[in-house]
C-alpha cells in the first residue's frame, strides 16, 4: 500500500501536467485513474457535451429537422459524444498482441485508479459531502438521455425510411 501511494504521488504532478489531448489512450485512462481523489472532492468534474444536456432535458422532442439530412446529423452529434452505436459496422478484431497489450494497460490504469481511491478515506461519505456524488449521476443520467435520444431518432428516421445513420443499420444474417 506504501508503495503504490508512493508511486501515485510520483505520477499525478506527471499527469497533471500532460495535455489531455495528446498521447495513447492509455495516457488518458491513467491521468482519469490518477486525478479520481480530485473528483472525489468535486475539485475536477466531467464536463457533459451541450447534445447530451440537451437530451437531458427532453430526449423524446421533436427534432429541429426532421429530414433525414438533420437526423443523421444529430445522430452523428450523439455518436460523437457517446461513442458509437450498438449497430455501428464492426471491423476487424484486435490481434492477438493488440488484446494482450489492452490487457495490460486495463490492470495498469486499474492498478492506479484503486491506488488513488484509496487515498481518501471514508470515500463514499467525501463524495456525498462534496457534492461528487450528485455531479456523477448528472453525468450518468445524460448519457442514459443521449442514448434514449439517439434510439428516439434512429426510429423516426427508419419510419421515414431514411439511411443510415439516420436509422438503424439492417441485421446481416
Amino acid at each position: 500500500m506504501r508503495t503504490s501511494g508512493l508511486a501515485l504521488t510520483c505520477l499525478l504532478p506527471l499527469v497533471a501536467c500532460s495535455k489531455p489531448e495528446t498521447g495513447p489512450p492509455v495516457v488518458h485512462q491513467l491521468a482519469g485513474a490518477a486525478t479520481t481523489p480530485l473528483g472525489d472532492l468535486n475539485l475536477l468534474r466531467t464536463k457533459i457535451p451541450a447534445v447530451l444536456l440537451t437530451a437531458l432535458q427532453a430526449p423524446y422532442a421533436p427534432p429541429a429537422d426532421s429530414t433525414c439530412a438533420g437526423l443523421a446529423a444529430e445522430i452523428q452529434m450523439l455518436d460523437a459524444a457517446l461513442g458509437e452505436d450498438l449497430d455501428a459496422p464492426k471491423g476487424p478484431g484486435p490481434s492477438l498482441a493488440e488484446r494482450g497489450r489492452a490487457e495490460l494497460d486495463e490492470a495498469a490504469v486499474g492498478a492506479v485508479k484503486t491506488s488513488a481511491e484509496a487515498l481518501i478515506p471514508f470515500r463514499g461519505w467525501v463524495r456525498k459531502l462534496t457534492g461528487a456524488e450528485r455531479a456523477s449521476r448528472q453525468v450518468t443520467k445524460a448519457i442514459a438521455a443521449g442514448i434514449v435520444r439517439r434510439a428516439y431518432l434512429k426510429g423516426l428516421g427508419q419510419a421515414q425510411g431514411c439511411p443510415p445513420p439516420a436509422a438503424p443499420r439492417p441485421l446481416k444474417s
